[in-house]
């Protein structure tokens, strides 16, 4: 089976965040929706061996950041590419508190939820949450699964529900290629990477570029 099709259904992105203790944490997912309208509930999908997972259980809450094609990918980065256990992600992110949970400034839109079910999956926890704050924060239109694909050249972490294995993914790129050995983003600019300045950075996950290797 070619599963490069499910990238064909409808996804956005988005950061999910919660609490862990006092402080806030999150991570990226690509599948949320609504799923009643009396009253407003959201769905989320979030893999069992993100950190997230175990501290929306234990707070009962989460937010949907709901990210937009203006928002700087480096938030994908930040949230998508390490784990909350060890790292204070919204350390030098812009946000705003809602309802006692972090939402993103950088993004079009958010969503708080207290949960209210949940359903287990062999890898995921679909959390089940009631709306009870949302607002339009930026411009938007927002990201989709595609637009971060296609346009902003990203991968998906592993734990995304939409992951596929890159030995999968069917591909007509040049032989010779620079990718990011941190979130696999690989570089198709103009000029010639090794050109490049040493203050180059991956614009998904700001790692230097070091970290870039040629394959």
């Amino acid at each position: 089976m070619n599963r490069s099709v499910f990238r064909n259904l409808s996804y956005g992105v988005y950061v999910i965040s919660t609490l862990d203790g006092p402080r806030h944490t999150g991570c990226v997912a690509n599948s949320a929706m609504q799923i009643t309208s009396s009253p407003a509930s959201i769905a989320i999908s979030i893999n069992h061996d993100n950190y997230t997972n175990s501290c929306i259980e234990k707070s009962g809450r989460f937010a949907v950041s709901i990210l937009s094609e203006s928002t700087d990918p480096g938030i994908i980065g930040t949230f998508g590419f390490q784990s909350g256990k060890d790292a204070d992600k919204f350390t030098d992110v812009s946000y705003q508190v809602k309802e006692e949970l972090a939402v993103l400034n950088d993004c079009c839109g958010y969503i708080v939820c207290k949960v209210t079910g949940k359903l287990e999956t062999s890898t995921h926890t679909i959390f089940l949450g009631e709306a009870i704050d949302g607002d339009t924060v930026g411009n938007g239109p927002a990201m989709t699964y595609a637009y971060y694909h296609n346009v902003v050249k990203g991968k998906s972490p592993k734990n995304a529900p939409t992951y596929i294995p890159e030995e999968e993914v069917a591909s007509s790129r040049r032989s010779e290629k620079w990718v990011c050995g941190v979130c696999r983003y690989e570089y198709d600019g103009d000029i010639p990477f090794e050109e490049l300045p040493d203050t180059y950075v991956c614009p998904v996950c700001r790692q230097p570029k070091s970290r870039f290797v040629k394959e």
